[in-house]
Order: C-alpha cells, then structure tokens, then sequence
C-alpha cells in the first residue's frame, strides 16, 4: 500500500500546479430563447436554452441535449440550429457548469457591462459540493419537465422527448433514466436516447504520461468495482479483491477528500491535460477554438472527480437494467472514454430493442462527435436524424398496432 500512496502521489504532483490563470473575453454565447429556472434553495439558477422550429406545432418530436464535463451547452448552437429544422430543441447548463456556474455567469454579465476580460481561474470551486452526479440529475429532471410543459403547450400533446447525450452527459442521463420514482414520472415521455463518446469508462492516458497514471487510475476503478462486492470469480481470488479494496478504496477516498478541502484544492486540483485538445476533435480549428475558450472549466477537484469515478461504477452495476432504445456511437481509439465501456455496455443491453444500434468509429480516436471536422460531422448528424425517424415509425407501428387491437 505504500508504494500505491507513492505512485499516487507522484501522479498528483504532475497533475497539478499552484496557479491557474484563465479569462473570459468574449460574451457567452447563446442561441434560442434563454429561460432561468429556479432550483428553490440552491443557487444560481438553472439557464436552459430552447430553439424552435419553423412551424413548432409540425414538430414531430423535442429534443433535450445534455453536455459533457467541464464544457457548456452554449457551445451547441451549430448542432441545436441543425436539429430546429423539425424538432423542439432543448438544452440547460449543468450545475457548476456553464452560467450555472457563478464564477463564469459573473464573467459573462462583466463582459456585458464592458469589461474586455473576466478572471475565471476559480471557476471550478463551483464543483465543491459535487461528491456524485445528484445535482445533476436534479437538473436534468427539471430541465425536462420544463421542456415536456413546452412541447405540450407548442406542438402536439404527448410527444415524444429524445436525449441527445455526451460524455459525461450520458453517465447523467443512462443513470437518470434507471432511477425509480413515483408517477407522474418525465421518464416516461422518453422514447429513446442518443449517447456520444459516453463515459461508461475510466480515462487511459495516452502516452508516456500513462505508464504513471493508468495504473494508479486502474487500480481505483478496479478495486471500487470489487469493494463489498462478488464477481463470480474463486474464493481465493474473492478474498483478494475484498482484501485490496477494504485497504485501497478508504485509503483514495479519504485521500481525495484531504485534497479537496480549502487550501490544499487550490494546490491538488488537477488542470486539464495537455494531451486532452488533441483527443477531442478531428479538426485543428476546433481544437483551438477549445483551448481559447474561457468558459470551458480547466480544472477539477478531487473529490469530484473520485465521484465521476463512483458513478461510472455504480452504473456499470445496473446497467443490464437499462431498456430506453438507444443509438451509440462511439470513437474505438477514444482514450478519454475508452470503448471498453461502450462494449460492456452494448453486450448487456443491445437485444432488449429492435431500435438499438451501435456505430463504433473505428479508424477515429477523438470524442466530441458532434465536433468532428466536415465531412464527418454532417455524416453523424445526419445518422443521429435517420435513427430517430426510426424511432418514430417504430413508435408510429406500435400505435398503430394497439388501434387496431381496440
């Protein structure tokens, strides 16, 4: 255990830096209507974005786009213009994200008011309070059923609702849909799913950097997944795991809950890699236009990220459960969210819908899709749009199908 701490150390200690300066110059950037939600006690408010189609009450479906980990949905307005040619599109910014985020909602009002630039170098103390994906999911229920009372009040009633997922993204939205609750459930006006690049796995680090880091990150998720828990596997090899997880999983998470307090999460919280732009798209212009983007969020806390690590874990558990039809697509050389995940989860879940399908990118290695560069971008969307007039006949057959029953 204690070469574990060593090496854990050492990972932390080229993870992180004292200082982090980062400026926001330009105003957020917005499409659609913006709405404010009150989330009652907890501040700031939940912006949420919605764009109309030309003729909303022909809409035969609304969309919800949910984004990914340190990035915004004000980013979106290329994809939500795209998919307003028919749909309702909806999208919110997550809690500690976007102008969710007061550090960077602050940024965007100064830049208003004429200021030329906005320190937002302490955004990511946002995500103190973040040990799971809760407030998240509390923020997707309420950006939903807002965009359920729009849908209805806009188009026909009782349309369908598709989620359009990325990354981290996904994890919020495949564990929101597994949750149990009573009726009336928003859950139910969910006709299918979109995941792209889902975070259904733990980082591999490319690189040199990965012969330090992987196994460090490795061993947490290994042994999360086996602490308290049985796999099938021998009693010898049982009572090897129990052994290394009881020592290994409250040694980590005690660790990086110490890390996480005041002071010392001002020193350990990690900044993005620098390897993390080159993995993100296909295209350079995207790649810079991610690097000098202000309200991209460039660090983490610790705390929060072991808890990023829980749920994947936790969902991972369940997931065998999951029945909403899904589209997935995927980057099989992604080392952000590595396909591992995605294979996992397509051989416990792909036969439960006739809708179900998995596209895996497999001579592409970067993962925000909807990002890509031309032509590959228009390629995606335009497969996102076949897969959900799938969808709609198959929703159209059933209905059809019960008519006729009566």
């Amino acid at each position: 255990m204690y070469h574990v701490k060593r090496a854990l150390i050492l990972v932390l200690s080229m993870l992180c830096g004292c200082a982090h300066q980062q400026f926001v110059t330009q105003p957020y950037p917005r499409w659609g209507q913006e709405i404010w939600l009150s989330r009652g006690d907890r501040e700031p408010l939940l912006p949420m974005r919605v764009q109309m189609p030309p003729q909303p009450a022909a809409a035969p479906a609304c969309l919800m786009i949910v984004h990914g980990m340190n990035e915004y949905i004000g980013r979106y307005g290329e994809i939500a213009a795209h998919f307003a040619k028919r749909f309702i599109v909806a999208g919110f910014d997550l809690y500690a994200h976007g102008l969710s985020n007061p550090t960077l909602l602050a940024a965007d009002r100064a830049i208003a008011a004429g200021e030329t630039s906005f320190d937002v170098g302490n955004a990511y103390l946002a995500q103190t309070g973040l040990r799971n994906l809760g407030p998240m999911r509390r923020d997707l229920d309420q950006a939903l059923r807002q965009t359920i009372e729009i849908c209805d009040r806009n188009a026909k009633p009782d349309l369908p609702i598709f989620i359009v997922s990325h990354s981290l993204g996904s994890l919020i939205s495949a564990s929101y849909l597994l949750e149990k609750t009573s009726t009336p459930d928003p859950r139910d006006r969910i006709r299918g799913i979109v995941f792209l690049g889902p975070a259904f796995a733990v980082t591999e680090v490319p690189g040199w950097r990965g012969y330090f880091q992987t196994p460090v990150v490795k061993l947490s998720f290994y042994a999360e997944e086996h602490f308290l828990r049985s796999h099938g596997e021998p009693l010898p090899l049982l009572i090897a795991n129990q052994a290394l997880s009881l020592v290994t999983v409250p040694v980590l998470d005690g660790l990086f809950e110490v890390l996480s307090w005041p002071g010392l999460r001002r020193v350990f919280s990690p900044t993005t890699p620098s390897w993390v732009p080159e993995y993100l798209s296909d295209s350079e212009e995207e790649r810079a236009r991610h690097r000098a983007d202000g309200y991209i969020i460039r660090r983490s806390i610790l705390r929060y990220v072991k808890g990023v690590e829980a749920e994947i874990v936790r969902f991972r558990r369940d997931m065998a459960e999951f029945a909403t039809p899904y589209f997935l697509v995927y980057s099989v050389g992604d080392p952000i969210t590595p396909a591992w995940g995605n294979h996992d989860f397509a051989a416990k879940t792909l036969d439960k819908h006739r809708d179900n399908q998995v596209l895996p990118l497999v001579d592409k290695v970067h993962h925000e899709h909807l990002f890509s560069a031309p032509p590959l971008r228009d390629e995606l969307l335009g497969k996102i749009e076949r897969w959900l007039d799938r969808r709609l006949r198959s929703l159209h057959e059933v209905a059809a199908e019960r008519a006729k029953e009566r």
